[in-house]
């Protein structure tokens, strides 16, 4: 390789041009070496030009370098960027690396009685995302800033953010975050996202289930099971997509479990509604009982279970009519009691099936729920409570609880927390036995948050 030293390269006359190397050719610059512009010269080196450094995040205070650009990360604490003493036409860039000045800002300090826009003291950064670059002007104004932005400011993945409830994510959740609401509360909304990151969220929304029917002893008068709270949820589902949201608070209502039927003056109790934004559960309809006002099993989300001995009708199911983009509607109606001698009670509905009718010496069977692994695990719910007999109980579905059986007598069940599951109801061959009450509901929320 041939080398040649010389200070100086100049055209042979002042208005010649000093030709370097051929097209095509690439001049590489040492490590270190600066190309310095005089400030007359054009086309070469142009004034506000910077050098951005990705080698060296910057997390503590530091002194800038002329025609150098810095990201600055502050997660850990406010720092101080000292700039150089200034020269007109020297620039010096800084960018918030974390999306954090508005935690912990960012001090830019010039140095000794040089002024930051015309004014002799520090400037501080508090614009989250933001980038400036600072050239230095002259003795009036000092460093001034001639373009800034932030990277809100640039096209991309933007996504949901979110607080309340009991939230998930990491491992088990990975790209997306789960809130859990077991009891009232808010979904606070503080980014809506955009197309390329998430501008909606899946949930899951289940009412209280209805309480179960008491049945009576010796009577063929056996109590319907409770039906489940009104399932709407729009996970899985790929095609459509989820719930738009924007930012704002989003109240969260988490419909109770009805309650437990009694003696035939006190009837099973309808669950109650969960809602979330514009979605609304209905609560699962009650067991019906020993009482001319309540043979039949109650409407709602779901219906509750006739009771035996009419034979009397099981309440319906998605009442009133709703449905989300995972289901069509959001329950299934009663089954019906078995008429004398068995007596026996219909089964609550469920989220997706009907209830069974009450048979011959059984109860009938509660309507199944669904199962969803929305918080990342699978969780059976919003299944119908179990009709009673005297001598054998329905059985419970997907949260529901179970009919209550004889020889020998068991309790009904009720329906499990936090499940929208129906209460089982009551029966006995001798005395009477009260049914159980219907489960609370619950709201998951889930969307992508990275």
């Amino acid at each position: 390789m041939s080398e040649v030293k010389v200070n100086k390269i100049s055209p042979r006359t002042a208005c010649g041009t000093v030709t370097l190397g051929d097209s095509g050719d690439t001049f590489t610059i040492p490590s270190g070496a600066t190309i310095t512009n005089s400030g007359t010269a054009s086309g070469f080196g142009a004034t506000g030009a910077v050098s951005w450094d990705t080698s060296s995040i910057k997390t503590a205070g530091f002194t800038a370098t002329v025609g150098i650009g810095y990201f600055c990360n502050t997660t850990s604490g406010i720092f101080t960027v000292a700039l150089p003493a200034g020269s007109a036409g020297d620039v010096v860039g800084i960018a918030d690396y974390a999306q954090t000045f508005n935690t912990n800002n960012l001090t830019v300090a010039p140095d000794g009685s040089e002024k930051i826009g015309g004014i002799v003291g520090d400037a501080v950064m508090t614009v989250d995302g933001v980038a400036a670059t600072l050239v230095y002007v002259d003795g009036t104004q000092g460093w001034t800033v001639t373009d800034s932005g932030s990277s809100t400011d640039v096209p991309g993945p933007k996504f949901v953010i979110a607080t309340g409830g009991t939230p998930c994510s990491g491992a088990v959740c990975g790209d997306y975050k789960v809130h859990t609401f077991t009891g009232p509360g808010t979904l606070c909304v503080s980014a809506a996202g955009n197309v390329a990151g998430s501008t909606t969220v899946d949930f899951l929304v289940i009412a209280g289930g209805g309480g179960g029917g008491r049945g009576e002893g010796n009577t063929d008068e056996k109590g319907g099971g409770g039906g489940g709270g009104g399932y709407l949820a729009s996970y899985p589902n790929p095609a459509t997509g989820g719930h738009p949201v924007s930012v704002t608070a989003y109240p969260i209502t988490i419909g109770g479990g009805g309650s437990a039927g009694g003696p035939s003056a006190v009837s099973a109790g309808q669950g109650v509604n969960s809602v979330f934004s514009t979605i609304t559960s209905a609560g699962g309809g009650y067991g019906g009982q020993n009482n001319p006002a309540y043979f039949a099993g109650g409407d709602g989300g779901t219906g509750g279970g006739g009771s035996g001995g009419g034979p009397r009708a099981g309440g319906s199911g998605n009442t009133p009519p709703v449905s989300s983009p995972s289901n069509p509607v959001q329950g299934f109606a009663g089954g019906n009691g078995h008429p004398a001698p068995s007596g026996a009670g219909g089964g609550g509905g469920g989220g997706s099936a009907i209830g069974a009718n009450g048979a011959s010496g059984c109860g009938g069977n509660g309507g199944a729920g669904f199962t969803s692994c929305i918080t990342g695990s699978p969780v059976a719910r919003g299944g119908g409570g179990g009709g009673s007999a005297g001598g054998a109980g329905g059985t419970a579905s997907a949260g529901g609880g179970g009919g209550a059986g004889c020889s020998p007598c068991t309790a009904a069940v009720a329906g499990t927390v936090n499940t929208g599951g129906g209460g089982g109801a009551g029966g006995s061959d001798s005395g009477g036995a009260d049914g159980a009450a219907g489960g609370s509901g619950i709201v998951v929320i889930r969307y992508k948050f990275q």
